[in-house]
């Protein structure tokens, strides 16, 4: 690595890499394999001892999985290489997911026997829709039962034809064969090494026009391999190649011609995509200048029981040094950057600057956050910010109680600190069902979060699931009236509503809308604020089940006031009870939430999991057939999945996993919608 004095290393001897795939394809192993080749370990570690650089806080090797990112850095061949190993398991894929600014280049990674799973596909869906260069590494390739060649078929014809070998496996599977940069002869474990080489130059040469000419006319002698490296990049760059390596980190196999790929092939800063930078609403260029002014993406927060908040970022234009200021998004109160560091997973190396095209850290900043940008200040009124990637909204939810009412305060403190460190992870209090909730991505996920709580803060919650969210809606038009009278003896109250509600579209924005329809100044002008604030009361609070009210339009079109005992407060209980007067007329019902569900399942078990799904109110949308996988996607009311991940895990032994996504509202079931409203009281506040 760079020296830990004043310099760091030249945009483009740097390069960044994100490894992710599902969960056990070998990521945090191969990682160890890399810092083993490279020289910067002199002993690996493994999962299963809990002894890895990447691996080490106590929940990752109690639980033997990666459960946030981990970063590590080593030099190969002139080059200064940053591997950032993120959790595989779909509960923690928003860690993954938030890396992707940080890197040029995402690395999935595929178990050989296993093959394309869930997560793979949706890793390699975001970085595509990200426009990120993207390299496949199928793993584990020593293992005799891994069908190489039937999965390199399965991979071209899942993620299109641009995926393709730039080394093969040797025969017995002990070392690759480099196919692109070397016109090859040799035997491999399946097709052809000159097949191969001549596949992957025809792709690449493809981008450039003069290549193409030049290859066309004399063959491949004269092609410059420099020129031919551009336009590699190129290719990458367009999406109009995804290279396929092999490897096995356990036996070590490929791993040397791994190294040089990514030292030496990989796209450096200089020639990766931009990141979506904007400042205001318009577009922003950055530079890997060290001499422009500093912009750094914080994508990553973590909290060091010795250190405190780290804040882990990347370098897009400019340094970070340490011992100087910068400021935090719009924020105008700059922030005091003590010492700034690389990492080796928990280890922190500091230095005196992190330069462009770097991924470094900074620790001890309190309102450094998830997805800011640090910068210089240069223009306070319109700081730059990176168009944000969309994360996967935490569904799965817990209702929470403490133990002890006398641990409220830690509580606060340690919830603002996980949340900071994970951004797919919510607690919100339901007005609706007077419960405080915490989401996240799945049972897991929060139970990690549950450990963590009492291990590092020594608080204990109740948890039970959390009652269904309805949202309360009218389906026909109506009329209210309310006349609010009220004498006490001094200056009375007064105040007269009369108005109408009518069904708002469901694609409406706000899903409500008010409306002035008075004439004459039958109800001053001034008193309107305080209808609608009644009338806000009852969207808030619900009209006829205590939930949420909306997709309701409210027009007051006539009333009366008067001149001495009308008043605020009079006109807010008049509105009130005059919507809520219209409402029961206007045939009001109760919604229920529905997810869009996407199962990936053993073939055997399709029609289990589709049965299953039916027996919860789901209705299959499709289902599709991949190899030994079968991937069913349906719709299902919230409420029916609370336990699903366990019965999922039932019906598939384990091997089903699923993912799901807010999809909209319907009618929730008769006897559901009139048990609900039984049950519900309005309090009158007169």
């Amino acid at each position: 690595m760079p020296d830990a004095g004043s310099t760091f290393p030249a945009p483009d001897t740097i390069r960044n890499l994100c490894l992710c795939g599902h969960t056990g394809a070998g990521k945090t192993t191969l990682c160890e394999r890399l810092l083993f080749g490279a020289g910067e370990i002199k002993r690996m570690g493994d999962v299963e001892s809990g002894s890895t650089v990447c691996d080490f806080t106590e929940e990752e090797q109690h639980h033997k999985h990666s459960l946030q990112p981990a970063i590590i850095h080593f030099d190969y061949e002139g080059h200064h290489v940053n591997v950032i190993d993120t959790p595989g398991m779909a509960d923690f894929i928003g860690h993954a997911i938030a890396c992707f600014p940080a890197v040029e280049t995402v690395v999935i990674v595929i178990d050989a026997v296993k093959g394309i799973e869930s997560e793979t596909r949706r890793l390699m869906q975001v970085a595509t829709d990200r426009n990120l260069p993207r390299m496949i590494l199928i793993n584990k390739i020593d293992v005799a039962e891994a069908d190489l060649g039937g999965l390199t078929d399965q991979i071209r014809d899942e993620f299109g034809g641009e995926c393709l070998p730039i080394n093969m496996p040797s025969p017995d599977r002990s070392t690759v064969i480099d196919v692109f940069e070397t016109d090859a002869h040799d035997e491999t474990a399946f097709s052809s090494a000159e097949t191969a080489h001549t596949k992957i130059v025809e792709q690449v040469i493809e981008v450039d026009d003069d290549l193409t000419e030049s290859y066309l006319e004399a063959g491949e002698a004269e092609l410059e391999p420099q020129r031919l490296h551009d336009a590699f990049e190129k290719a990458l760059r367009l999406g109009h190649l995804v290279p396929i390596v092999y490897a096995s980190a356990g036996t070590g196999a490929g791993i040397p011609n791994l190294l040089h790929v990514a030292a030496s092939l990989l796209p450096s800063p200089l020639e990766g995509n931009p990141r979506p930078f904007v400042r205001g609403d318009q577009p922003l260029h950055t530079e890997f200048d060290a001499e422009k002014p500093t912009i750094a993406h914080v994508f990553r927060v973590s909290t060091d029981k010795h250190i405190g908040k780290l804040g882990v970022f990347r370098v897009h234009q400019g340094v970070v040094k340490s011992r100087s200021e910068l400021y935090m998004d719009a924020s105008k109160k700059p922030l005091r950057v003590g010492h700034v560091m690389r990492l080796q997973g928990k280890d922190h190396v500091e230095c005196d600057a992190i330069g462009p095209g770097e991924i470094g850290a900074v620790s001890k900043l309190e309102d450094i956050h998830f997805d800011g940008v640090l910068h210089d200040g240069a223009t306070p009124e319109d700081p730059p910010h990176l168009v944000s990637l969309p994360l996967p909204k935490p569904m799965f939810g817990l209702a929470i109680e403490l133990k002890s009412h006398a641990d409220e305060t830690k509580f606060s403190t340690a919830i603002a600190k996980l949340q900071a460190e994970d951004p797919c992870f919510v607690l919100e209090r339901i007005g609706a069902t007077k419960q405080t909730v915490m989401r996240g991505l799945g049972e897991l996920h929060l139970r990690v979060i549950l450990e963590k709580l009492k291990s590092i803060y020594d608080i204990e919650l109740e948890t039970s699931p959390p009652k269904i969210a309805f949202k309360e809606t009218i389906t026909a038009p109506a009329e209210g009236h309310h006349r609010h009278k009220k004498q006490t003896g001094g200056a009375g109250q007064f105040g007269e509503v009369y108005l109408r509600v009518a069904p708002l579209p469901e694609e409406h924005e706000e899903g409500f809308e008010f409306v002035n329809a008075t004439v004459g100044g039958t109800i001053p002008r001034q008193f309107m604020p305080a209808i609608e604030k009644g009338i806000r009361q009852v969207l808030a609070d619900g009209a006829v089940a205590g939930y949420p009210m909306s997709g309701v339009r409210v027009e007051v079109y006539d009333g009366k006031h008067h001149d001495v005992d009308s008043k605020e407060i009079a006109f807010i209980t008049a509105g009130k009870k005059a919507f809520l007067d219209a409402v029961k007329k206007a045939k009001p019902i109760l919604l229920e939430p529905f997810v869009e569900v996407t199962v990936s399942t053993p073939s055997e078990s399709m029609g289990d999991v589709s049965g299953d799904i039916a027996t919860r109110r789901g209705r299959v949308s499709d289902t599709e057939i991949r190899g030994n996988t079968c991937i069913v996607k349906a719709t299902a009311p919230l409420g029916e999945l609370q336990t699903y991940a366990t019965q999922l895990r039932s019906l598939t032994s384990g091997a089903g996993s699923f993912t799901m996504t807010y999809s909209h509202d319907e009618p929730a079931p008769g006897d559901i919608q009139q048990a609900e409203m039984a049950n519900f009281s309005h309090h009158d506040d007169d």
